[in-house]
């Protein structure tokens, strides 16, 4: 299993739209409204790497009024005890 960020470029009237669009599709997480560059980041969950281009160029990029995408993949996940135990710099 992986994860995978899209970060989505869309016409403004319809944002609320593909983002509703976007949160039914198959291996889409979580699904939020943006500020900055880009409208929407899409959270993927994906088994194999081959559903990335199902999700992505086959899926989202054929959405009416999505205007541009941008992928960055994962390499790993924190969770808050992750990071407490890697930015412990011995500080009381």
């Amino acid at each position: 299993m992986f994860t995978a960020f899209v970060m989505v470029k869309a016409t403004p009237q319809k944002i609320a739209a593909i983002a509703q669009e976007i949160a039914n599709m198959p291996s889409v997480a979580e699904v939020y409204s943006v500020t900055g560059d880009f409208d929407i980041l899409v959270v993927l969950r994906l088994a194999e790497y081959e559903q990335l281009a199902e999700a992505v160029p086959d899926g989202l990029s054929k959405i009416e009024g999505i205007t541009g995408t941008s992928t960055v993949l994962a390499f790993r996940r924190f969770s808050a005890k992750d990071l407490d135990a890697a930015w412990d710099i011995g500080v009381s």
